[in-house]
């Protein structure tokens, strides 16, 4: 590949890393920027919502005059087809991937781009999938309707069985029956967290950390999501096969929502677990004066003398325990709005592993918000995931936000969210309920 392919892909990932776009992310090991990993996050109001869906992209020596290879590689190790354009053993149907025939000015051209492609992927996880099949797009009869409906409950189960339970039970160690293998201590005397490995023999996961983060975010909507969907099949109903499914290439099995949910429920207890164990693993950091100790410590002092020159916040943070790991921040609320008088405790927990792992934040003080989740956990961005005050800045801004657009990707609260973006008279609910945890706050 020429220097100017290299450059062009160096570009492009960047530019979708440094983007404010909550659905697409791309990381590549710094020594091959010609395979990349690629995840998408399920639209909302789909049967995919919020659901992990990653790919493997390859770079050829002629891009971009061609099209990179996309591979799907959510398919449960090659036996589900999640839609009729991605195919069980990875195969992505779009004619700019010149996968498929299209209509003439939607091949490809070298004005597009990786982002592009991920967004046109993207946009087969609709809320209808069964008309993405040739043939299916003005499929009408009262067996299609059928087929649809049945098709769209099935998608539902396996994205929350294959995207998302399978994926964090990897990541955290879980067994299906629950079992959970012991943590790795991070304070181990043969390895530090400072010294340098081999980064070319060490699994690549790159959105592990991501997607932990989106499980806080979006748990309460996976378990809505399950809700709704026992109100439509019961434990041990069998898929229904679409006609165009077949020859190993389908969605195969039979809903247990019982059992999913028990494995959601799992999967958050050690979350919540992991998150808690990073106090004592920082304070075995702090003992051996690590980098990422000093690091902390030193932001630390930073913030505290930032924001005693900020005057349009009003913030008390502190460490507990003297540990940089963990921080405790009093907000607050700021006047002349919804959180005028409001007392608000967060915890702030970090990782020996920061900045590769972000911090987790939780407020322990109830608030009724959309942009908090019922476990109190916030939903926000930074601008910066190295720098601490990025953080609080960001969660700050979230919760003060008067009048953000409409995104359901940050409503963490379902509940909240119905209200806040529902008649004139639920968003006067919404905000009786949010003056009322202000309140309570004091208490």
């Amino acid at each position: 590949m020429s220097n100017h392919g290299i450059i062009r892909i160096t570009k492009e990932l960047s530019g979708i890393q440094k983007s404010n776009d909550l659905s697409i992310g791309v990381a590549c090991r710094d020594v091959d920027v010609r395979n990349v990993r690629a995840i998408i996050i399920g639209p909302p109001d789909t049967p995919y919502e919020f659901g992990f869906f990653e790919f493997a992209v390859k770079f050829g020596k002629d891009y971009p005059a061609k099209a990179p290879s996309i591979n799907a590689t959510t398919t449960n190790g090659g036996r589900c087809r999640f839609n009729p354009n991605i195919y069980a053993q990875g195969k992505v149907c779009l004619s700019i991937l010149g996968t498929w025939r299209g209509e003439r000015g939607e091949e490809w051209s070298s004005a597009q781009g990786l982002e592009s492609i991920l967004i046109s992927i993207q946009s087969l996880m609709s809320s209808n999938p069964y008309e993405n099949e040739p043939g299916y797009e003005s499929a009408k009869s009262s067996e299609d309707t059928k087929n649809q409906k049945n098709y769209v409950m099935k998608i539902r189960h396996e994205t929350l069985r294959i995207s998302i339970i399978q994926r964090l039970e990897e990541y955290l160690g879980i067994a299906s029956n629950g079992t959970v293998l012991p943590p790795v201590s991070a304070d181990s005397d043969s390895d530090s967290l400072d010294d340098a490995f081999d980064e070319s023999m060490a699994a690549f996961e790159p959105f592990k950390d991501l997607c932990k983060r989106r499980f806080l975010w979006y748990y309460d909507s996976y378990l809505l999501a399950i809700r709704k969907a026992r109100e439509e099949v019961t434990d041990g109903q069998v898929f229904a096969r679409m006609p165009f499914e077949g020859g190993g290439n389908d969605m195969v099995g039979k809903f247990n929502y019982t059992e999913l949910t028990r494995r959601l429920e799992t999967i958050k207890a050690t979350l919540d677990a992991e998150t808690l164990r990073w106090a004592d693993e920082g304070l075995a950091q702090k003992k051996k004066d690590s980098g990422v100790a000093a690091n902390l410590q030193r932001q630390y002092e930073q913030v505290v003398e930032a924001y005693k020159r900020d005057s349009s916040v009003t913030l008390d943070i502190e460490l507990v325990d003297a540990n940089p790991f963990v921080w405790a921040i009093t907000y607050f609320g700021r006047p002349m709005t919804n959180l005028d008088g409001g007392l608000f405790r967060i915890t702030l927990r970090l990782s020996p592993r920061f900045p590769e792992e972000q911090p987790r934040a939780r407020f322990e003080t109830p608030l009724f918000h959309h942009r908090i989740a019922r476990d109190g956990t916030p939903c926000y961005t930074t601008t910066r995931s190295d720098d601490i005050k990025s953080h609080i800045d960001g969660i700050i801004e979230a919760l003060e936000e008067e009048s953000p657009p409409y995104d359901p990707r940050t409503m963490v609260n379902p509940e909240a969210a119905k209200l806040y973006w529902g008649t004139p008279e639920e968003r006067k609910t919404y905000n009786r309920q949010l003056r009322r945890a202000v309140q309570r706050s004091l208490e």
